[in-house]
Formats: C-alpha cells, structure tokens, sequence
C-alpha cells in the first residue's frame, strides 16, 4: 500500500525539481532587478522597451526607466545608481564621460554602426527658392528675412536643449562659420519647438531645423519631399571630432542637396552602456547587451507611432512585443546564447 504513494512522492519531487531546474535554465535572472536608465528623446523609447521585454524573457525584473540627461546618466552609471541604457551615441557622447567611466562602466554591443545621422534641413521647396544649399546662404539678407519667425532680424533653427551632445556641435558651428548674428539658435523642448516649426511650414512658411535619424521629424517631414538636408560650409571639427572627419561627409543621403553631403556631424554608433558590476554580476544580461540591434529605419518608424498617440505605457508595450514577435527567430538566438552564458 506504501509502495505506490512513494512512487508517486518521488514523481512529484522529480518533476518539480525538473520544473524549478528548468526555470533556472530558462530564466537565469530569475530574482534580480534590473535598473534602466532612458534619454529624454523619443526615438529612445523603442529600443529600450524592446530590450527590457527580452530580459524579462530572461526572467529578470525590470524597473520602470528613469529619464535622464546625457551627462547626469553617465555619472549615474558609473556610480552605480543605474544599471544601463539603450541610448548611448559614439563619439557624440564622448564629451559627457567622467574621467575615470572606463573603470566603472561599458559601451557595450552594438544596436546599429554609424547610423546616428545628423544634420540641418530645410523646407524644399524654400530651397530651391532661395536657392540654399548651405548653412552659408543664411547670412544672405533674403534667406534671412524669409526664415525669420521672431522679428529679431535673425532665422529661427530649431536646435538642441542644453545638455544634449548635439548642442555643443552646434553653438561649434554658430561660431565657426560666423553665423551667431544670422541664426538664432532655439534650446527649448525640441519636441515643442519642432512641434511650432512645423506649424508654420504647414503654413507655407519656410523653417530650418536640426535633426536626426532615426527620430520621427524624418516620418513626418520626408527628406527629398517635404525637406531637404543641406551642407555646413565646410568640414570644421571641434576638438571631439578631430580625426573623425570621414563620418561627417555622408554619401548617398536620401533627400540631401548634394552627394557628398558636408553635415558637419559625425555619423554616430548606437550603442548600449552598462554598469561594470551590474555586467559581471549577470552574464546573461551582459550577453544580451552585446548581442542586440535595432535597424535604424524600425526605431524611426516605432518612434514615429509614439508621436502619433501610441504614446502610453501599454502601447509602448505592444509596440515592442510587435516588434519582437516579427523577429522572433533572430531574438530566439539572442536569448539562448545569454542563457548559455550563465554557465560559462
């Protein structure tokens, strides 16, 4: 009569620990919380939900992000106070790294190489008008009457808050090439001052802005159609972009001026960035964050959606269960070499 309750005792035992050993298999992050970090910019928001439902496949419990500016997040992660970001941007993002960041922290993996376009457009149609091909062609008194929105006798450009890599580029720029009493250069919200920009083109009036790919302006406003990307006079480097000058002359740039186009801009890595610790103490996140990418077109178009209204946590949510489910076979192969690596 015992023989039988024993079997089944033992068949019990057997399967649960063959449950609780495959969980361990399966979900090697099984008890850990994960910190993210996120930038302020909306083309942020995709990568970062999509790598944060695959460390959950990873069994890991992954915070809400906390939104950071660029030089604050680089701090943070290096002390430890977060645990990474999708959002790193090389050698943009070179200026804002602590003196001793090598030895607390990682940029690691690579979403998408030399992808990080950046540049200035102008309405197309004001480009063939006024005939502008370069930020040059501002300090003509027409180009500036026609793109001034203010009265002050300058154009408007829309440009980037303070603390973002790119502003530094740009007030390099303003003082390179002599343009500070030609163009006001607007910091405010850029999702606000876009959003006005692109009241008065629809307006019929001309705008000039700052903008990048991927980010929903080049959904909105396509380059070659609506836009155009133009030329800084020359390729004048400041000290971060010395010996990068290469990426800063783009080749085969839809809806550009010219081919070359002289953006001025270096063509950016989109990469991760980790805390060292956080790293070492789960090699299954670590190898994810290695393994991860992102097409550069896919983040534009997910970013695009948010701005149209898929803006809630729940959308934001489906979007990148969308997304991974569409590339369920290359994510599988992401996901079994991070759990192999947490028996390495």
């Amino acid at each position: 009569m015992h023989r039988p309750i024993t079997t089944l005792a033992c068949a019990l035992v057997l399967a649960l620990g063959g449950s609780v050993l495959a969980d361990a298999v399966d979900r090697p992050g099984e008890g850990v919380t994960v910190r993210p970090a996120i930038a302020g910019w909306d083309s942020a928001i995709p990568p970062q939900a999509v790598a944060g439902l695959l460390l959950e496949e990873l069994g890991y419990d992954v915070e809400t992000p906390v939104m950071l500016d660029n030089p604050i997040f680089y701090v943070a992660i290096m002390q430890g106070d977060v645990d990474f970001w999708t959002d790193g941007s090389f050698p943009l993002h070179d200026t804002h790294l602590p003196p001793n960041f090598d030895d607390h922290a990682t940029i690691v993996g690579m979403i998408s190489e030399a992808s990080v376009v950046q540049g200035y457009s102008v309405s197309a149609w004001a480009a063939e008008e006024f005939g502008i091909t370069s930020l040059e062609d501002f300090k003509r008194p027409e180009v500036k009457a026609a793109f001034d929105r203010t009265g002050d006798g300058r154009a408007e450009l829309v440009a980037c808050p303070a603390g973002w890599g790119c502003e530094a580029v740009i007030e390099h720029h303003l003082d390179a090439y002599e343009l500070r009493e030609h163009i006001n250069d607007q910091k405010a919200n850029y999702n606000a001052a876009f959003a006005d920009a692109l009241a008065a083109h629809r307006a019929g009036e001309p705008i000039l802005f700052y903008s990048w790919v991927p980010n929903f302006t080049n959904y909105v406003l396509v380059a070659g159609d609506d836009v155009v990307w133009i030329n800084v006079p020359e390729i004048v480097p400041n000290a971060e972009q010395a010996g990068l000058e290469d990426r800063m002359v783009l080749e085969g740039l839809p809806g550009a001026v010219s081919d070359p186009l002289l953006s001025g801009f270096v063509a950016d890595d989109h990469r991760s960035v980790a805390n060292d610790d956080f790293l070492a103490a789960n090699p299954p996140a670590a190898r994810f964050l290695e393994l991860f990418e992102m097409p550069v077109d896919e983040i534009g178009r997910m970013t695009l959606r948010i701005e149209e209204g898929e803006s809630s946590a729940q959308a934001v949510r489906a979007m990148a269960l969308e997304w991974i489910e569409a590339n369920r076979e290359t994510v599988d192969g992401w996901l079994a070499e991070a759990r192999a690596a947490a028996s390495e």
